[in-house]
């Protein structure tokens, strides 16, 4: 069956010394929400943004901001984010925390708790919380830096997690994000994604035409469930 695909650009890619120039074309462009990239420098070597730029960004659009935690300690972050206006927190399953408590403070603190699965981790890990969750992400790459390659050899967790999900008849959104351009789009569509996040595929340049691309791409995938 085809499903709407929504199209999440991650600001990570788009140009720093004009971010809010960029928010508001790719909110213009359609953007159905904005992911935005939390990196500690330690659960993955990078260092990215944090409360602070959220809020100063948050009163240029409406559109849900999905915000992805990839930080050692998830459950310190709550508050902040939360309080910095994002719509929802995904926390990854590999972190240093108890999931299940995390899950319930996002909650708690007014947002829609997500679960993240690296590459190598197995679909099985997710399953025991994914009653809890509005969101259940999966990389195909390995998080911690823009533009990597495609890992088609996640493509099968995907579909498990799809299957899954609707057998159940959870609530959860199916989220896909690593390596997505007009040419993988097509592929974790079709394999059951419901939301793709996209970063060096839309952004710096061309936005409003590359994420037009990458919606059809997606569309016509997904149309290929039916």
């Amino acid at each position: 069956m085809a499903r709407r695909i929504k199209i999440a650009p991650s600001i990570l890619s788009a140009r720093f010394d004009r971010l809010g120039d960029q928010v508001i074309e790719a909110v213009k462009a359609g953007a159905d929400m904005l992911h935005i990239d939390v990196m500690d420098g330690h659960f993955v070597p990078n260092l990215t943004m944090g409360p602070s730029l959220v809020k100063s960004i948050r009163p240029l659009t409406k559109v849900p901001f999905d915000a992805h935690l990839m930080v050692t300690h998830p459950q310190n972050f709550v508050k902040g984010f939360a309080e910095a206006g994002v719509d929802d927190l995904t926390v990854h399953v590999e972190s240093d925390h108890d999931v299940r408590v995390t899950l319930k403070a996002i909650r708690n603190a007014g947002v829609k708790p997500g679960l993240v699965l690296n590459p190598a981790t197995p679909f099985a890990d997710a399953v025991p919380f994914l009653r809890d969750v509005d969101l259940l992400l999966v990389m195909t790459v390995q998080p911690g830096f823009a533009g990597q390659a495609f890992r088609r050899d996640v493509v099968p967790k995907i579909r498990e997690a799809r299957a899954y999900i609707d057998m159940e008849g959870l609530a959860c959104e199916l989220q896909v994000d690593g390596g997505i351009k007009v040419d993988t789009a097509p592929v974790v569509a079709e394999a059951g994604a419901d939301i793709l996040v996209s970063g060096s595929g839309i952004f710096p340049d061309r936005v409003a035409e590359n994420l037009k691309a990458l919606r059809e791409a997606a569309e016509a995938a997904s149309e290929r469930r039916r």
